[in-house]
């Protein structure tokens, strides 16, 4: 994949209504919300996420749990059952290629165009060769079974539910079924998709559906859609699934080749509105432009969402794309996108599920909050890993592999709020660059990181309190395995850094917790042990390097400030290892290396924040 220098933003959109009760609410049967009216997160004191932040971030709390989420969002019209039809009394109507016959009311047969007038349930089979099937019935509740139908339209439409309060399509089971619709459409066409309705969609069943949407869309509605089960397979020109209000896929096998977005809901102008979420079943979509767009939210709680690129260069496409927040709270998600795997105009929240990433761009990017709470992420492939505006790590197992920064708190803007004064250095907090409103915060989790550019690096502070945090930082002089341009502080948990010396940061001296740095004489190569070694001979350390490092900064509980530790080269470690930092070590015939003092910064590099750099 191409790293890009330069990003194709889509405009932030703000929320302005209050989140609802924060109940636990059914996804398949009730609408959760979008935003919360109080920021618990880091990214913000304002409260409202309909306000910005100084850096222009959308200012939405990125804590929130799924149910918060969508709990105050327009109800999901779809019920459970509504897909198990009565077809004992359903209007049988029979397709004959270039004609239809119907047995019952509610129907009219015009050469091969068949317009259902009334509520009921209506049972389509046999093929109609350059037809289509219309649905006028206002007010009403329509259920169409689809047991082996197909339906082929080259004027326009296949499937065009034009008017009716809602409509339920059954895919019968063990049926297959297939729509298609002409090539070319009308600029000014309301129905321009191969199944199009202007109701309330539902789709469901035990069979399968193949819709090719080679004029414009595949599946499109200008209300809510939902998916609760069957076999789809959508091809489309342009967007393969779109529902206006909201896309809620809770079941079912959905496949989707798009030549614009895969799945989206572009409801732009409510603001309870314009949400996808996934619950359940199986979705892969294969799209060159955004996989999963939503104007709103875009919320995963279960099931498996494979997302894949298919553009030709670096596009500014990404794979999930919300414009207020993204929640991945549940199942499993797999993205390989030419852009930002995960894009949040608003905020981006990993609470639970399973997550592999690999992207041309940012393997995470939020323009506010970058929560991590629960879950595996692996970003196996970015220019930059995580970044956001303020970046909170509180639980979960995190793995970046980067070409530039692993993390990166920052933003659009800077504040005029200089931290320290010293110069000489390009990049970096130990550079004197000015400190913004930015934040990278650890309290919890591991997160682990392999970055060719700096490893772990906030534009504002950092502040480590719990958790593990292992950086396999650059082997060039021009970036580090640490590098924070305002305070940086360690009050507890494990760090582990290691990278070259051109660029050395380490925390404040005034950090609770006590830390170490030590600069080598010269570099030692990939696969060599390290060990932290006390003044009483005991390990407290053991690291094995995955890359030539010349500097190793280390935080525990057991580093005592002013004390001096010794570095060795050799021996052994074992047990499990995190990120090359090992659950035990051996020095056996290892040689000393290198001795430093805890909590004093070595010559040249910086002990983070005002008065601690060096």
């Amino acid at each position: 994949m191409s790293s890009r220098s330069a990003r194709g933003r889509s405009p932030r959109r703000v929320r302005t209504t209050l989140m609802g009760a924060l109940a636990s609410v059914a996804l398949g049967t009730a609408v959760l919300a979008g935003c919360s009216a109080e920021s618990g997160s880091s990214s913000s004191d304002s409260a409202g996420s309909g306000s910005t932040s100084s850096s222009g971030a959308a200012s939405v709390d990125g804590a929130q749990t799924a149910a918060a989420v969508l709990a105050g969002n327009q109800d999901v019209h779809a019920k459970d059952g509504d897909t198990d039809a009565d077809r004992s009394g359903a209007v049988e109507i029979e397709l004959n290629g270039d004609s239809a016959s119907a047995e019952g009311d509610g129907v009219t047969v015009d050469g091969a165009t068949v317009t259902i007038t009334a509520a009921g349930t209506y049972r389509l089979s046999g093929s109609l060769d350059d037809g289509q099937i219309v649905v006028k019935a206002p007010d009403a509740k329509v259920t169409l079974v689809l047991d082996g139908a197909a339906i082929s339209n080259s004027r326009g439409s296949a499937f065009d539910i034009a008017d009716a309060d809602e409509a339920v399509v059954v895919l019968a089971d063990g049926s297959e079924n297939t729509l298609g619709d002409t090539d070319t459409y009308a600029g000014d066409a309301e129905a321009n998709a191969a199944l199009h309705s202007a109701a309330d969609l539902t789709i469901g069943g035990s069979g399968s559906l193949t819709v090719k949407g080679n004029g414009n869309d595949g599946i499109a509605s200008t209300d809510g859609l939902v998916i609760q089960g069957g076999t789809l397979t959508v091809d489309a020109a342009d967007d393969g699934i779109r529902g206006k209000d909201y896309v809620v896929v809770s079941g079912g096998t959905v496949t989707v080749t798009a030549g614009g977005d895969g799945l989206k809901a572009d409801n732009t102008e409510d603001a309870d509105r314009g949400y996808l979420a996934v619950g359940g079943g199986t979705v892969k979509v294969t799209a060159e432009g955004d996989g999963v767009d939503a104007a709103t939210d875009v919320v995963v709680t279960g099931g498996k969402l494979t997302v894949g690129s298919e553009a030709s260069d670096d596009s500014s496409a990404h794979g999930l794309k919300s414009g207020v927040i993204t929640v991945l709270e549940g199942g499993t998600v797999d993205v390989d996108f030419s852009a930002d795997a995960l894009h949040g105009d608003g905020a981006v929240h990993l609470a639970g599920a399973t997550v592999k990433t690999a992207a041309g761009d940012d393997g995470v990017h939020a323009e506010g909050d970058l929560v991590i709470s629960a879950g595996k992420l692996e970003i196996t492939e970015s220019n930059e890993g995580l970044e956001g505006k303020d970046i909170l790590v509180s639980g979960g197992s995190t793995t970046v592999t980067s070409g530039d920064d692993g993390v990166n708190a920052s933003g659009s803007e800077t504040s005029s709020d200089e931290q320290g004064g010293q110069g000489g250095f390009g990049g970096g907090g130990g550079g004197g660059e000015s400190a913004g409103d930015y934040s990278a915060k650890v309290t919890g989790g591991t997160l682990v990181i392999n970055a060719d550019g700096d490893g772990f690096d906030s534009n504002g502070t950092a502040e480590i309190s719990g958790g593990t945090v292992v950086v396999n930082g650059p082997e060039r002089n021009g970036n580090g395995a640490l590098d924070v341009n305002g305070g940086f502080t360690v009050s507890g948990g494990t760090l582990l850094a290691a990278g070259s010396a051109g660029m050395v940061v380490a925390p404040d001296t005034e950090s609770e917790q006590g830390w170490l740095s030590a600069t080598l004489d010269s570099s030692v190569p990939a696969g060599t042990t390290l060990h932290v070694v006390d003044s009483d001979g005991r390990v407290v350390a053991t690291y094995v390097t995955s890359k030539s490092i010349q500097n190793v900064v280390f935080s525990s509980s057991a580093i005592k400030s002013g004390e001096e530790y010794r570095i060795h080269s050799g021996g052994s470690a074992s047990g499990d290892s995190t990120g090359g930092l090992a659950e035990a070590g051996d020095l056996g015939s290892a040689d000393e290396i290198a001795t430093v003092t805890a909590g004093e910064a070595p010559e040249g590099g910086f002990g983070g924040g005002p008065g601690g750099r060096r």
